[in-house]
């Protein structure tokens, strides 16, 4: 073939291909525009920046072409009324902790935290490889959503207390800010549980109206000042030791998705939960630091309060099981997988863990 037609021919041929490639490109990866609404302020700039890095994930992987704008509580959506508004399709999706809406059923705690069941590690095993992503998604699908991690908080603190809790009898009587599962299982030891808007926290601190709060941890717990009226800060927060947050997707959005775009949100979805947990385990330790030496008085909770706290639950859980056939169904799959989770823990990371704690304890380390 002359050296002409060659050109000629091979440039025909790669318009043709041009052509027919594009209409396909186009179908493959629309132009989408989303928004999500999220249930935490901007000031909690590790929780909510958790949305920021997920949308960033989204346009860079997908040449800007899906766009997901976030807005934080309240700004379109009340906190609260996140996975409402993406049930009914106000919005696309939003990023929240499911255990808020346990008034809609109790069964929403268990995807996010529960008192005594997973550390960040093990809930991440069991969403991704022991069903627990078929078995959460089968329920939110009830409410029109389909779930994706979002982040995790990691163990979270016991809280601030006013006077120091050395028995189970120090827990009668206690007002205590604290919400969701954890409020129902102290009930049962005599505590008050109380729900209290995060603004109005600390003036009801001060003036006695509550006895003790929990929020977060150190890096979130420092803005609030709480260790300024009450300088007990107790760990662990065994109603939650990893708390998962999630996005939540409208069903309908997600399925109208092509398949491409549904992977650039699941792996964006795992950079956020990654992302998240990552974040606190780096800023918290100079905060708690930095609490210690402006008056918190750090106290473990003794073996004796959380030995009752663990019964407590354990009564609770046997309660709602009788009751609640989605629970028992989320229920017996998460404690199947957390004996053989500790089973596991205690030899390899336990021990190492112990040990290092040893070494930092005598300042070796």
């Amino acid at each position: 073939m002359k050296r002409r037609e060659f050109l000629k021919t091979a440039g025909l041929t790669a318009a043709g291909a041009a052509t027919l490639a594009a209409p396909a490109i186009a179908q493959s990866a629309p132009e989408v525009k989303w928004r999500c609404t999220s249930s935490f302020p901007r000031a909690l700039d590790t929780l909510f920046g958790a949305n920021v890095e997920f949308a960033k994930r989204v346009s860079d992987a997908t040449d800007g072409k899906f766009q997901i704008q976030v807005f934080s509580a309240g700004e379109i959506i009340p906190g609260l009324q996140a996975l409402d508004s993406t049930s009914n399709g106000t919005v696309e999706m939003c990023h929240t902790a499911s255990y808020y809406y346990i008034g809609k059923d109790l069964t929403f705690a268990l995807p996010c935290a529960a008192p005594f069941m997973l550390n960040p590690r093990q809930q991440n095993a069991w969403w991704y490889f022991g069903g627990g992503a078929d078995l959460c998604n089968e329920f939110f699908g009830k409410y029109n959503t389909y779930a994706l991690p979002g982040g995790n908080t990691g163990a979270q603190m016991g809280g601030w207390f006013r006077k120091e809790i050395k028995t189970v009898d120090d827990l009668k009587g206690l007002k205590f800010r604290v919400g969701g599962f954890a409020g129902l299982v102290l009930r049962r030891l005599g505590v008050v549980p109380t729900q209290i808007a995060g603004g109005d926290i600390y003036p009801s601190l001060e003036k006695g109206t509550i006895d003790a709060a929990e929020w977060v941890g150190p890096y979130d717990d420092e803005k609030l000042g709480f260790y300024k009226v009450a300088p007990y800060y107790y760990y662990p927060g065994w109603w939650e030791g990893g708390a998962m947050v999630h996005f939540f997707i409208n069903k309908d959005k997600w399925a109208a998705l092509p398949k491409a775009y549904q992977s650039v949100l699941a792996a964006a979805a795992g950079e956020a939960n990654a992302w998240m947990l990552a974040k606190y385990d780096y800023a918290n330790p100079e905060a708690l630091k930095r609490l210690a030496t402006k008056g918190a008085k750090l106290r473990p909770f003794s073996a004796e309060v959380l030995e009752a706290c663990f019964n407590a639950a354990n009564e609770t859980y046997k309660d709602i099981n009788s009751k609640n056939a989605a629970f028992k169904k989320l229920y017996d799959s998460i404690t199947a997988y957390r004996s053989d989770g500790y089973f596991w823990f205690q030899f390899a990371d336990g021990f190492y863990d112990r040990f290092m704690f040893a070494l930092s304890q005598r300042k070796m380390i």
